[in-house]
């Protein structure tokens, strides 16, 4: 697969990635390089990438525990004192690998330390290579508010190593197809199509290539979020709130990112129907086959209060009002749509039905 060029750095797919690690080692010289992983990417992944690296280097591992739930500045203060503890200066490489939590927090401690240390992204599960991967968003959540605290930094590299998808359950497989959805809806139909229609369905590697290449154009035209990066939160707005609703409920089975983000595309795709004619035909499609793939979140209607009430925490709100992205169709997206509560509420009821 061919190498994508981001704002400020390239992406890497499979040895590409790993020559290029070692070349940017050896160019600057680093004694030390240290790697952030969570028990299961130091267990299933690491070892890979220990056989990569050829130059002559020492890498202290620090490893965290794994799960949104440590995705906080907690966990940044125990990565800030081991980096201390291990000697690293502002001259020194992070190398994050693992899932979105790992990449998020990762850039964003690396960012942070003495203002700023050079980090390289190996994202090891699909939702991280397919979404995470490019941007140069980083951050941590606060409390079950996601992603509240962060700053835009951009990494020397990203590496794709399709071979760490072999780690994953199937249940975090599924997690990131959600994101390759969204792409599809927004951006590019043939990403759509190919979850409809099977013969138009492509190989996973093409669809991770696909992916980032649809991102990394959205990036490149509006890095900040000004504007057409706006279509990426597609789902998103009830989807987050949903899943940190999930998070913070002590009865509720913690929710994939995928799962909550699968019922947000299918709510807000309801939404579009009601406030900008969407076809009610390719909503019941979108929620057809986005329950056939993710199956349904037990959410109820005790839940809707609370849930509506986590959106004004959203990070796209503006003077406390909550903006969605909508649809007019496959393709046809608008921006800062306004949605009344009651018929966010009514969303929920479809998804339920």
């Amino acid at each position: 697969m061919n190498t994508i060029q981001s704002t400020s750095y390239p992406v890497y797919f499979q040895n590409n990635g790993y020559d290029a690690i070692n070349s940017f080692i050896s160019k600057k010289d680093f004694k030390t390089v240290f790697v952030l992983v969570d028990e299961n990417t130091h267990k299933h992944c690491l070892p890979i990438l220990q056989q990569e690296i050829t130059v002559d280097v020492v890498l202290e591992i620090i490893e965290i525990e794994s799960g949104e739930v440590n995705k906080n500045l907690g966990t940044c203060m125990s990565i800030w004192q081991a980096l201390t503890d291990l000697g690293a200066d502002r001259k020194s490489l992070l190398i994050n690998m693992g899932g979105g939590v790992i990449t998020d927090m990762g850039g964003f401690v690396a960012s942070a330390y003495k203002r700023g240390i050079q980090f390289i992204n190996i994202p090891s599960t699909l939702l991280s290579m397919v979404d995470a991967s490019v941007g140069g968003k980083t951050g941590v959540d606060l409390g079950v508010l996601k992603n509240q605290i962060g700053l835009f930094a951009d990494p020397e590299m990203v590496v794709i190593d399709t071979l760490y998808l072999k780690t994953l359950s199937e249940k975090e497989t599924t997690s990131g197809m959600a994101e390759i959805i969204k792409y599809g809806l927004t951006y590019d139909s043939n990403l759509w199509n190919g979850f409809t229609t099977p013969k138009n369905k492509l190989g996973l590697e093409a669809l991770i290539h696909r992916s980032i290449e649809i991102k990394n154009e959205v990036v490149l035209e509006d890095r900040l979020e000004k504007s057409l990066r706006k279509i990426l939160n597609f789902g998103h707005t009830i989807g987050h709130a949903v899943e940190s609703y999930f998070l913070d409920t002590d009865h509720k089975t913690n929710l994939t990112h995928g799962e909550a983000i699968a019922l947000g595309m299918i709510t807000e795709a309801y939404l579009s129907t009601k406030l900008l004619d969407f076809p009610e035909s390719d909503l019941a499609v979108i929620k057809s086959t986005i329950v056939n793939i993710f199956g349904k979140v037990p959410v109820l209607t005790e839940d809707y209060e609370a849930i509506i009430d986590l959106m004004k925490h959203d990070k796209k709100n503006i003077n406390g009002q909550v903006f969605f992205v909508l649809l007019r169709g496959i393709e046809k997206y608008e921006i800062d749509c306004k949605v009344p509560v009651a018929l966010i509420s009514e969303s929920l009821d479809y998804y339920r039905a």
